[in-house]
Order: structure tokens, then C-alpha cells, then sequence
């Protein structure tokens, strides 16, 4: 990692994840399953499966908000289980209960997330067998394509332009997941502004360099 991602991971305070600012790319299909999930529709089970960086935890971020809280046994209306191919025995036992409480209650709603599809997670029989019982979503990385187009829409919605080569700057020398490129951009948007600069490459270096008080070796 160079001094400027470091920089970055240290310095950005990456937004809330929405359904909102998820970028959807290849993944369209499960943002449009999670708005029907936040407006209390949807499969009564689903599982989305994908690698690091290919939005499983913002969805399930997103959505943790919008179930309604216990009400006596009936539980959440919508509930989320995120990484479930890590859990350990008495996590697999816990989601065990809480699926079967989920496929009692018509209302409720059990959203899952892992990095494989069901038939291979290293689970319980049991658990595994009911996390295949809904809809199982392949989720895929945004390409850099993708992530270029997101940010310059970005750009674009607040009236900003910026240098041709920025983006293909940032996405080189800064952390690649859109959390943190987004951060960026808001964070270099404000310093032009109080600056009256245009975005560019140079700024994003001395705003780096000027955060960290020091001058980076890449």
C-alpha cells in the first residue's frame, strides 16, 4: 500500500451506506430487491453471495434500519446476517432459531449475507439448507469502469467539473472500494471550494500531503 492509500484510509470519512449511494453496476437486481425488502415486500428469505467489495455488506447496512424493531415474540420485521460463512457454532445455532422464527411470521423478513453460494458454505446442514430456501443473489465487484462513472455522476450532480485525469488518478493511488473514493471526492469538492481551485490532480496531492503534515514516500 502506498503512502497516499494509508493517507486516505486515515483521513476520509466514508458516508452512511443508503440504498441510495449503492452503486449498482452489475448489481441491479439486488438493489432493486432491497427496496422492495426497506418498503416491506420482497422474498420472505434472501441470500446474496459475492467477494469482498461486491456490495453485500451495504445492502445489509442499508437495510438494517428499516425493519420496525421487536414487537413482544414476533421479532424484527426485517432482519440481517451478515459474513454468515465465518459463523461459529453457537452464531449457526442463533440463525438457525431466528430463520425458523422468520418462516412462522409472514411479516418478517430475514436478509443473509455470505461469500459463497449456500451449497458451499461450511455451516450446518440444517443452516445451509434454509439459507437456499428463498432467493440467492450472485453479487459482482463494480469494475473500474463502473466506479469512474459513479464518481464523475457524483461530480456531475453537484455542478463540478474536474480534470480528465483525476478519476483514473484517484482510482490508481487511493483504496478502490466506493465508500472511501466517494469520501474523496466530497473531501477534495469542499477543499476546492474553499480555495476557489478546480479539481485536479495537483490538488489531490497537496491536500493529501497537507493533511498528513508531512511529505509522503510513495
Amino acid at each position: 500500500m502506498t503512502a497516499f492509500r494509508q493517507l486516505a484510509l486515515g483521513l476520509l470519512k466514508p458516508p452512511a451506506q443508503t440504498l441510495d449511494n449503492f452503486v449498482p453496476g452489475p448489481n441491479a437486481e439486488a438493489l432493486a430487491v432491497a427496496r422492495e425488502l426497506a418498503a416491506g415486500r420482497g422474498p420472505q428469505f434472501v441470500y446474496l453471495w459475492g467477494p469482498p467489495g461486491s456490495g453485500r455488506t451495504h445492502l445489509l447496512v442499508a437495510l438494517e434500519g428499516a425493519g420496525t424493531g421487536p414487537s413482544g415474540e414476533r421479532g424484527p420485521a426485517l432482519c440481517t446476517a451478515d459474513d454468515v460463512h465465518g459463523l461459529d457454532e453457537s452464531a449457526q445455532a442463533r440463525l438457525f432459531a431466528l430463520m425458523n422464527r422468520v418462516r412462522a411470521d409472514p411479516a418478517a423478513r430475514l436478509v443473509a449475507a455470505g461469500d459463497r453460494p449456500p451449497a458451499q458454505l461450511p455451516l450446518r446442514e440444517d443452516v445451509r439448507s434454509r439459507l437456499g430456501w428463498g432467493l440467492a443473489l450472485a453479487l459482482q465487484p463494480l469494475s473500474e469502469q463502473d466506479k469512474a462513472d459513479a464518481l464523475r455522476k457524483q461530480l456531475a450532480a453537484r455542478g463540478v467539473r474536474a480534470a480528465p485525469e483525476l478519476i483514473p488518478y484517484m482510482l490508481s493511488r487511493l483504496p478502490r472500494d466506493m465508500r472511501t473514493l466517494a469520501a474523496a471526492v466530497d473531501a477534495l469538492d469542499a477543499y476546492a471550494l474553499q480555495r476557489g481551485r478546480a479539481l485536479t490532480v495537483p490538488l489531490l496531492r497537496h491536500w493529501l500531503l497537507e493533511q498528513a503534515g508531512r511529505m509522503p514516500d510513495e
